[in-house]
C-alpha cells in the first residue's frame, strides 16, 4: 500500500508519527499493527481494504493458549501459525503424537518444580495442539522421525506404553502425519546431537523457523544458513530411517514384545 502510494519508508513513518524502525517492523510482521495505525495508514495511502480493520482486531486478540500457562508458550505461538512441522524428537516421542497418560508420565519426571495448575495446563495445551492434525480447516502436517530407543522406553509403565504404540500406528494412518523410525540396529545417525524441529508457514507469512530445545530453555533460529543445514540433516535422517510402512511393522513388533511383560 505504501509503495503504491509512492512513499518511502522514511516519509511514511514521519507522517504517521512513527520512527522508521517501528514502521518497518510492522510491515515485516515483527510487530502487530493497532486498529488506529491501520486506519491512519489507509487514510495516508488513500487505499481502503474492507476487512483489514477486522483482521487487525482479530490479530490483537490473545491466542487461545494465553488462557493457560504453558512453559513453551513461545513455541506454541509459532506452531499455531505453521502449516508444516518436521520434527526429530530424539529420545522422546513427538508431543503431537503422545497419549494423555504418556505425557502425564513424562511431565511427572520434569526436573523443575511446578504447580498442579501449570502441570494440568501443559497437558491441556498439548492435547489442544494435537487437534490440528485432524481438523478440516487449515490442518497441520507433521513429518516426524523417531529414534527406536524412544519406543522401548517404558514411560508410564507397560500398559501406558502399549496404548501409546497403538496410538502411534493409528496416528500414522492420518493423511496429515508421516512417521518414520530410525532403527537401533543401524547404529549412529545424522542427528546424534539431539532433537530439533523445523516449522514452515504460509508463503505470504513468515520465513521458516528452526526450534531447538535444551535442558533449561530453547532457541528460535531464523538464520537462513542454519535452517538450510537443519533441513539437509532432516532429509538425511529420513533416508536413514525405515520407510513409513516398515516403521509400522517395527512399532507393531515392539508392541507385541510388551504382551509378555
Amino acid at each position: 500500500m505504501r509503495l503504491r502510494a509512492g512513499l518511502t519508508l522514511e516519509a511514511a513513518a514521519q507522517r504517521l508519527d512513527m520512527n522508521r524502525t517501528s514502521l518497518n517492523r510492522v510491515e515485516t510482521g515483527q510487530y502487530r499493527a493497532t486498529v488506529h495505525l491501520i486506519r491512519s495508514m489507509m487514510d495516508l495511502y488513500d487505499c481502503y481494504v474492507e476487512d483489514l480493520l477486522d483482521q487487525a482486531r482479530e490479530a490483537l486478540k490473545p491466542g487461545w493458549f494465553q488462557l493457560y500457562s504453558p512453559a513453551d508458550v513461545g513455541y506454541v505461538d509459532v506452531e499455531c501459525e505453521a502449516v508444516l512441522v518436521q520434527e526429530f524428537s530424539g529420545f522422546n516421542l513427538p508431543g503431537l503424537l503422545q497419549t494423555e497418560p504418556y505425557m502425564r508420565a513424562l511431565f511427572d519426571h520434569h526436573p523443575l518444580p511446578r504447580s498442579r495448575k501449570v502441570f494440568e495446563d501443559q497437558v491441556a495445551v498439548r492435547l489442544i495442539r494435537q487437534q490440528r492434525l485432524t481438523v478440516e480447516d487449515e490442518p497441520l502436517d507433521l513429518v516426524t522421525v523417531i529414534d527406536e530407543a524412544a519406543l522401548h522406553r517404558l514411560v508410564g509403565g507397560v500398559e501406558v506404553m502399549r496404548a501409546q504404540l497403538i496410538h502411534l500406528i493409528e496416528a500414522a494412518a492420518l493423511p496429515t502425519v508421516t512417521l518414520q523410525v530410525l532403527p537401533l540396529r543401524d547404529g549412529a545417525h545424522s542427528a546424534m546431537e539431539g532433537a530439533f524441529t523445523l516449522l514452515s508457514f504460509p508463503e505470504d507469512y513468515n520465513p521458516e523457523l528452526l526450534f531447538v530445545e535444551y535442558a533449561t530453555g530453547s532457541l528460535h533460529i531464523e538464520n537462513a544458513e542454519q535452517i538450510k543445514a537443519a533441513k539437509l540433516m532432516f532429509d538425511r535422517l529420513r533416508t536413514e530411517a525405515l520407510s513409513p510402512a516398515d516403521s509400522m511393522v517395527l512399532i507393531e513388533g515392539v508392541g507385541a514384545s510388551l504382551e509378555n511383560r
